[in-house]
């Protein structure tokens, strides 16, 4: 009768899921409710995966989560500033997250942007290795969107006042984006990502989710190969891919491929 007990210990133990916290990092002009709203929360919930709160650079928006659940933080990153920064203040999180949970293995979830300041963090150092990096419709080869964006808004007086007038706002939010938009151009020697995508990177899981758009070429905003870690210099042949015919956005899908990813580890 005791083994007949521990041996349905053992098999209920090896249906859990083995990535004890997940920390969701939002893109650009995103923000940590970004999961909500898309549906990607609602997936890991159905899951049993529970929300243990918000971080923000001021500090832990915690919710009540049972200790031994696995869980998942959204952060709140300032996604108008240069990568580097963002880093910053993401390592600052992560440490906050190790701290609140010693031994637990922690996988690294960004979409858009936000998986390049994942990699710039994890190549920073001064945070525990997690154990996976999951990126969605990140340009780790940059784009061109990029390029537009900023050659759109290098006007001088009065154009630019009159863009403006005419942009409900957009214009100011873009002008107010340049760093971080210069940061995400195609690679090149002198920039960033040139400079990131030949650095050592941690001997880590990497997962690559890619959206191919209705042609494969990519989305409308991030063409494929960018979205492929393995096309980085320092992780080449180094990542799996996932490939999905969807836009750019965060979406239930999303949740769906997380869910199966996490249980995977």
């Amino acid at each position: 009768m005791k083994r007949l007990i521990l041996s349905l210990v053992l098999s209920l133990t090896s249906l859990q899921l083995f990535a004890d916290v997940a920390v969701l990092i939002h893109g650009y002009l995103g923000s940590a409710h970004s999961w909500q709203h898309s549906g990607v929360n609602a997936a890991l919930v159905g899951q049993g995966w529970q929300p243990a709160g918000i971080i923000t650079p001021r500090g832990l928006l915690p919710a009540p989560v049972d200790a031994a659940a696995n869980k998942f933080y959204s952060v709140e990153l300032p996604s108008m500033g240069p990568v580097g920064l963002q880093a910053d203040v993401l390592r600052g999180m992560l440490g906050l997250v190790s701290q609140r949970h010693p031994g637990e293995s922690v996988v690294l979830i960004g979409h858009s942007a936000g998986g390049v300041v994942a990699r710039m963090a994890l190549v920073q150092g001064g945070i525990n290795p997690p154990k996976a990096l999951i990126t969605i419709a990140s340009p780790h080869l940059g784009t061109l969107r990029a390029v537009e964006a900023l050659d759109e808004t290098d006007d001088p007086f009065p154009i630019s006042t009159i863009k403006e007038l005419f942009s409900d706002g957009l214009y100011d939010v873009v002008r107010d984006s340049w760093a971080v938009l210069l940061d995400l151009v195609p690679e090149r020697p002198g920039n960033l990502l040139f400079w990131l995508n030949r650095q050592p990177h941690p001997p880590i899981r990497y997962i690559s989710i890619v959206r191919t758009g209705p042609i494969g070429m990519g989305d409308e905003l991030v063409p494929a190969f960018s979205q492929d870690m393995n096309n980085i210099h320092a992780l080449s042949g180094q990542s799996e891919m996932r490939l999905y015919s969807v836009s750019h956005a965060l979406q239930p899908l999303d949740g769906r491929v997380l869910v199966e990813l996490l249980a995977e580890m």
